[in-house]
């Protein structure tokens, strides 16, 4: 009996060593000084209460990861950047065609370098909120996989995802705490298709809570469950961008290959512009959204968010697919990525608008002048003024119905939360950690009493203003509009014309500034043609240099 006995403290002395020996690289810090700092900033979304998350442990989150990762030195990350750092899917695939890279070194990459950034507290962009635990397990596989793999396929590529998606083996919080444990144990749509192109989904990132219409005026890029998002390009300096800020955030950093955002109005746009990466926003039904937390069953699409169109090409071209689920969902045929990026594409003759109340813009105006130089038929437009009125009832009356669709249809059964004012009552338990800035949007839902045919009607006023806008993309036969950032992504919204941002300079201050294309519906291919071209005549995208 006493040998048993020596024997179990013996092996609980060896557990306790193993668990004490465990490297915490993810630490709390006393972060008021940088708190106080932050209330001098002239924007007020910008005078942050918190940066770090009081509810995520990151530590928890590479615990699967720690024996690779401890056989991973900094001197064989240092090795790997040449290869793996602002290189495009196809130039990767090749890396891996060649034997010069395996997808598991790959993916032990991009986990040591989230690692190695995130616990840093003077770089850290709070990106992360979970890890795929198998991912590594997933990427050895494909790296035993016989077979040729195609340069423009996703195959053995690692992406994060926006942390509204439903994803088999993690939770998606849209950022609330009320959701903390909403694991689904299922994927959404998309992300069947992006594993059935070989993708591997690495993890989930942080977002603008519940999409960015949770609390009025708060930070972009702020949740309870991850903290405060922030810009490569000018930490707690410029802002991320929203609801995607994550995704926009971790792409420009290189925490992965790509990422999936959605958008509402501008939730794709504005972070791929703030944070220089090219963004698709499609139009509703060309992708998916069953498995995703909803704003608005009206307006909310996915999208890709890359570093370059390339990259967003192959993203999108995985994730297409009619879905039975989605009453919205189309099936789109003759999307091929090689096809569409063809070298013989020129920009030349394309009828491209342009908006006069914005070439005031000196980068703008640089765009418009190289887009033209390059054989581009520049027409100048001045659209007519349009009533936004209702856009926020849309979006009250669309989230009270679909909210409670995807909790009952997709959620954890277990959830004590199943409508907005079940959200509403769970945080008024402890604001302070759940609700900091207030639930103003979700407080504004309960209290509107607009009926479905009511908002038949707002629907169809939004969508006639946003079209009218729009109208020269029809009546001059343009292939496009060009606007700047997020400036006019609500109305390609109400109209359901789809955008794509593609980085076009830096301002003085380095705040990075991009170039959008609006173009009719279903017009995807072309959008990323002349996206693809602007691209190519710029090369305006740099780094971020803190990161590189």
């Amino acid at each position: 009996m006493r040998k048993i006995l020596l024997l179990l403290l013996i092996v609980l002395f060896i557990n306790s060593c193993k668990q004490t020996s465990s490297k915490l690289y993810f630490k709390k810090y006393d972060e008021s000084s940088e708190i106080e700092a932050q209330q001098k900033h002239e924007k007020k979304r910008m005078q942050f209460k918190l940066l770090q998350s009081h509810f995520l442990d990151l530590n928890k989150e590479f615990k699967p990861f720690e024996k690779e990762l401890s056989d991973f030195s900094e001197e064989e990350y240092q090795q790997l950047k040449p290869l793996i750092l602002e290189k495009e899917i196809p130039i990767l695939q090749k890396s891996i065609a060649e034997k010069k890279l395996t997808y598991e070194k790959l993916t032990l990459f991009y986990l040591y370098r989230i690692r190695k950034y995130e616990s840093d507290s003077t770089k850290y962009l709070n990106a992360i909120i979970s890890l795929n635990p198998k991912v590594l397990e997933e990427a050895r596989a494909k790296d035993k996989e016989a077979k040729e793999v195609d340069e423009y396929s996703l195959s053995g590529i690692p992406i994060l995802i926006k942390d509204n998606i439903d994803a088999a083996g993690m939770t998606t919080t849209a950022g609330a705490v009320a959701l903390q444990d909403n694991s689904t144990g299922k994927d959404a749509f998309i992300v069947k298709k992006l594993k059935k192109a070989g993708a591997l989904i690495l993890g989930k990132v942080n977002l603008s809570e519940w999409a960015y219409f949770f609390c009025e005026d708060c930070p972009l890029g702020y949740s309870a469950t991850g903290g405060q998002t922030l810009n490569p390009y000018g930490r707690k300096i410029f802002e991320t961008g929203g609801s995607s800020s994550g995704s926009g955030v971790s792409v420009a950093a290189n925490y992965a290959v790509a990422a999936v955002g959605t958008e509402t109005a501008g939730s794709i746009t504005s972070p791929s512009s703030q944070n220089s990466v090219v963004g698709l926003k499609p139009t509703i039904g060309v992708l998916s959204r069953s498995g995703i937390v909803p704003i608005s069953s009206t307006l909310d699409t996915p999208g890709p968010m890359t570093k370059s169109v390339v990259d967003n090409v192959i993203l999108f071209e995985a994730m297409l697919g009619k879905d039975n689920e989605d009453a919205a969902s189309l099936e789109i045929e003759d999307f091929k990525p090689k096809e569409l990026l063809n070298e013989s594409y020129t920009i030349q003759g394309k009828r491209i608008g342009v908006l006069k109340s914005i070439l005031t813009d000196s980068i703008y105006k640089a765009s418009v002048e190289k887009l033209q130089e390059a054989g581009a038929e520049i027409i100048e437009i001045t659209p007519p003024e349009i009533s936004f009125d209702g856009f926020i009832t849309l979006l009250n009356i669309d989230m009270k119905h679909d909210l409670p669709k995807y909790l009952t249809t997709y959620g954890n059964k277990k959830l004590t939360v199943k409508n907005i004012q079940d959200v509403v009552e769970f945080n008024k338990k402890d604001t302070t950690k759940r609700a900091p800035y207030g639930q103003q949007l979700f407080e504004g839902i309960i209290k509107d009493t607009t009926s479905l045919a009511q908002l038949e009607v707002v629907k169809d006023s939004l969508s006639y203003n946003g079209k009218k806008f729009l109208l020269a993309l029809k009546a001059q036969n343009l292939d496009g509009i060009l606007s700047i950032n997020n400036y006019h992504s609500g109305i390609a919204a109400v109209a359901k014309y789809p955008t794509l941002t593609v980085p076009m300079g830096y301002k003085n201050s380095g705040e990075p500034v991009s170039l959008t294309f609006i173009g009719k519906p279903f017009t995807e291919k072309e959008l990323l043609q002349l996206g693809y071209a602007f691209e190519q005549l710029t090369k305006a995208r740099k780094t971020p240099v803190n990161y590189h």
